[in-house]
């Protein structure tokens, strides 16, 4: 069932589409507008990041949004009736999740008011039992080459990130672990994005973190290995002008929140 909007949310959610689309149809790339899939990738904790993807969804319309954020469970909340912001935490359980405030990521619902929302999102528990098991044994495996090793210095790169963004505090036998939940996470986002544009016709924007957007070996790699008909364009957010790690259709860049350090609890 799809959910269905009161009056005065339907024309909340309009006047914002005809001001996103104003605002940012100058910044949206023609090769955009015509691609199936659009993965527009965030800082998961920049207001702006998500500024902007509300505004590139307003404008694109598509038929299908993908979350990284969201579960497929959840996923199926999220389409059932729903009026405001609260309806829909307490549908979805964000408040329960460990994502930052829903406050940066409703607009983004609230900008596809009739796009069918799909969950890539594999939680903790399923994943931690998947990678017990060889990549090569998943489901997904054959269609998105994960039954191919990466190569090594791919590999090497892959492991050296997942060191820094975990504050050089796993144990390095760890790291391989790492970058294969990173894979099966890669995988069920180029999944999701698939059938969304086989179910749907697309276009499909997928919502995820910039690591997973990248085009070199990340989901529209995937995508791309699985689909190669498939047009994908990918989005990547910098902030305060610094380079976003991997490649990307196109680069963009906002200020960068107060936050503290994320590794400071490590040095004491």
């Amino acid at each position: 069932m799809k959910r269905l909007k009161t009056p005065l949310t339907v024309l909340s959610a309009g006047l914002m589409v005809a001001f996103f689309s104003t605002s940012v149809a100058a910044e949206i790339p023609a090769v955009a507008r015509d691609a199936q899939i659009v993965v527009l990738g965030e800082q998961h904790d920049n207001p702006e990041h998500h500024q902007r993807q509300a505004e590139w969804v307003a404008a694109l319309s598509p038929r299908a949004v993908v979350f990284e954020m969201l579960t497929p469970e959840q996923a199926e909340a999220a389409n059932f009736e729903w009026t405001d912001q609260g309806d829909l935490d307490a549908a979805i359980g964000w408040a329960d999740s460990n994502w930052p405030s829903f406050d940066m990521y409703f607009p983004i619902f609230a900008a596809a008011p009739k796009a069918v929302i799909y969950g890539a999102g594999v939680p903790r528990d399923v994943l931690s039992t998947q990678l017990q098991q060889p990549l090569a044994d998943h489901p997904l495996a054959p269609a998105f080459g994960l039954d191919q090793p990466t190569e090594p210095d791919q590999q090497a790169a892959r492991e050296a990130l997942q060191a820094v963004a975990h504050c050089n505090a796993l144990p390095i036998e760890m790291l391989p672990v790492m970058v294969d939940a990173q894979r099966l996470r890669d995988a069920s986002l180029a999944d999701a994005a698939l059938r969304a544009v086989e179910q749907t016709g697309g276009p499909v924007v997928v919502i995820t973190g910039n690591g997973h957007a990248r085009m070199d070996w990340a989901a529209p790699a995937l995508m791309a290995f699985a689909a190669p008909d498939v047009e994908v364009f990918a989005l990547g957010q910098g902030e305060e002008g610094n380079d976003v790690e991997g490649e990307f259709s196109l680069t963009l860049d906002a200020p960068a929140p107060k936050r503290d350090d994320p590794c400071a609890a490590f040095a004491q």
